[in-house]
């Protein structure tokens, strides 16, 4: 048995760094592509929170809840026995609008978990960002114009608070002033 030796011709010089330009140039294009074709896909809302917690000034609390004091506000804060008047803007990530009130009073146990616990952090004239996960929104339901799954963005400015003790015995005293009127006293009908 005899072995036959086929001669290899050399590598031509220079040919083996191009070879490794190749390669890089391909995995540079494949990166690129990569990169492009994610472009316009909005991220879950999981990788969302997760981006968001390493921005500057964004706490993010046991629960999920997100949020950022744009400006402190001074007192003592609302409890879940209390009522609140808010001015608030709310957004989906994508910015669209869902609801905005400049005054609206709501009761602290009477909205979704996460502004219920975003409201009992701030204090009288806080202005606060709050990103609301879907689980301390509306979750996996459809809410009107808020698609299911959600972040939901709040700036939120808390004007005062009542606890709801105050606000019945203010109703109360405004009833008996009206029932204490005179019978001609009242507001004027058309004859």
């Amino acid at each position: 048995m005899s072995t036959t030796a086929v001669p290899l011709r050399p590598i031509a010089k220079g040919s083996l760094t191009r070879l490794w330009i190749g390669v890089a140039a391909v995995a540079l294009a494949a990166g690129g592509l990569a990169w492009a074709g994610q472009q316009g896909v909005d991220p879950s809302p999981a990788a969302f929170l997760t981006q968001n917690s390493h921005a500057s000034g964004v706490v993010t609390t046991e629960s999920g809840l997100q949020y950022k004091i744009l400006s402190e506000g001074t007192g003592a804060s609302p409890t879940p026995a209390d009522v609140a008047l808010v001015g608030y803007k709310g957004t989906l990530l994508d910015g669209t609008v869902f609801d905005e009130n400049p005054q609206a009073p709501m009761p602290i146990d009477g909205v979704v978990p996460g502004f219920s616990e975003g409201l009992q952090k701030m204090k009288k004239g806080g202005k606060y960002r709050l990103w609301i996960p879907p689980q301390l929104g509306y979750g996996d339901q459809v809410a009107g114009p808020i698609p299911a799954g959600s972040v939901l963005v709040f700036d939120v400015e808390l004007h005062d608070f009542k606890s709801k003790a105050e606000l019945m015995q203010l109703q109360q005293q405004m009833q008996q002033q009206q029932g204490a009127m005179p019978q001609g006293a009242g507001p004027q009908q058309g004859n």
